[in-house]
């Protein structure tokens, strides 16, 4: 690592630097940013939490001008991304006056267009929306783009995005700058730089080992179809206090959490969306244990720090060694004992390895329980929980109305509406989620057998 002073940034990017924390620069950004600032094409290898966006960042504010005109382009593959790197890049931007403005599919047109009436100098989007913009609205003009930036590259080649970007690359400036991200080098991505790129440089980070938590770590392989199923089966045989359930999307987040309500379970959902106060409001009922579930993206929780998560379910694999470590990080603190759980389909046999091979963690497999299994558990937590109280002290308290009850009922009919009332009784409302494009629909593991 260097200072960011040996650089020779101008003093705009200097002092937004300087109020978002950062001193040191990364080695991608050693790397990248004076190639980038000579007018070089780039390809970095790099995966997440390497500091990439700013090392494209900060290349990018210094290019740009105040003038209201469309000067550079990033694609990402999901909305979650785009929203994160817009962020970023404003605040890189803030003394120079260079906005940012994300672009991406499930938002409203309508504040779409409003935000580029305000004449962005940067947008931010994914591969589908900003091809719409380009060709179909034609609301997007790439006529004065200096630099595009493919951001995770490989995971929009994964995701079947490789025709929209050669589209949208066809419609900029040849002259154009082009800066290419990727936690891998892969044939796809090498073809690419052939075709759409002028001599790029290679530079590097290699995904170091990075060191996970001490606590139970298991896989699940099932069908993008049968996750949802799934997690409540797993829900009623864990029964966690607290758990944090990860996915990809704001509108997983949605649908997952209005789904688990529908299926009798307390959870609530966070997103990158959401106005801070909805969110703390959130944070503040699932700390304090009035919410057993929280589902949420990997943006939304940044800052959370909770000590008493004792599951956290990677409903959506991560996209990275480093979020996986991140995530499963919420549980197991403060000495306690945490378990993970990742979802794999088919499609992701390849990110899952990765992400054992960078963890240097072998997870342990686990089976989807049967419906009769989880209906067993429900009742012998149930009984468990029962038996606890009734050797408590409290419980003398209510052996007065035990008593009212024995007197005009025998005791097995009590007993058995009690767990009646408490044994919660599986439910098969039915639930349909967005498909995630990165999940496994077709071919896919074997149906283990019920």
């Amino acid at each position: 690592m260097s200072s960011f002073e040996s650089l020779k940034l101008s003093e705009p990017v200097m002092k937004a630097l300087a109020s978002m924390g950062f001193e040191e620069s990364t080695q991608i950004q050693d790397y990248t940013i004076p190639l980038a600032l000579a007018g070089k094409d780039v390809i970095g290898q790099a995966p997440t939490g390497t500091g990439k966006t700013a090392a494209f960042g900060i290349p990018m504010i210094e290019i740009c001008d105040d003038s209201p005109s469309i000067q550079a382009i990033v694609i990402t593959p999901t909305r979650e991304l785009a929203i994160q790197v817009s962020e970023e890049l404003n605040k890189i931007g803030q003394f120079k006056g260079i906005r940012a403005l994300p672009i991406y599919g499930g938002q409203e047109y309508k504040w779409q267009m409003k935000g580029l009436r305000e004449k962005p100098q940067i947008i931010v989007a994914t591969p589908g929306r900003l091809m719409d913009h380009l060709i179909k609205q034609k609301s997007i003009k790439g006529s004065d783009v200096k630099m595009l930036v493919l951001d995770e590259a490989d995971e929009m080649l994964d995701m079947g995005f490789i025709d929209d970007i050669y589209t949208v690359m066809e419609k900029l400036p040849a002259e154009r700058q082009t800066l290419l991200f990727s936690a891998t080098m892969s044939p796809q991505i090498k073809k690419i730089a052939v075709e759409l790129m002028n001599k790029p440089h290679i530079v590097g980070q290699e995904a170091k080992k990075v060191k996970a938590p001490a606590i139970s770590q298991h896989y699940v392989e099932v069908h993008e179809y049968d996750k949802f199923d799934a997690l409540c089966r797993i829900l009623d045989t864990q029964g966690p206090e607290l758990s944090i359930v990860f996915v990809r999307t704001k509108i997983r987040v949605d649908e997952l959490q209005e789904g688990l309500v529908r299926r009798g379970y307390s959870a609530v959902g966070l997103h990158g969306d959401m106005d801070q106060q909805k969110r703390t409001n959130i944070i503040k009922q699932f700390k304090n244990g009035n919410t057993q579930v929280l589902v949420a993206t990997d943006v939304a929780a940044r800052g959370l720090d909770i000590s008493d998560v004792t599951h956290v379910f990677n409903f959506d694999i991560p996209r990275d060694p480093e979020s996986y470590v991140h995530r499963i990080g919420r549980t197991g603190r403060a000495g306690k004992s945490g378990m993970s759980i990742t979802f794999v389909t088919y499609r992701e046999i390849k990110l899952f390895k990765l992400i054992e091979q960078v963890s240097g963690k072998r997870m342990e497999r686990m089976e989807v329980p049967t419906l009769e299994e989880a209906v067993e558990e429900q009742q012998r937590q149930v009984i468990d929980s029962i038996r606890e109280v009734a050797y408590g002290e409290d419980a003398l308290k209510y052996s007065r109305l035990a008593e009212i009850l024995l007197n005009d009922n025998d005791s097995v009919t009590i007993v058995s509406a009690v767990l009646k009332l408490l044994i919660k009784e599986p439910d098969k409302t039915p639930v349909v989620l967005t498909e995630d494009k990165k999940g496994g629909k077709k071919g896919g593991f074997r149906r283990p057998r019920k």
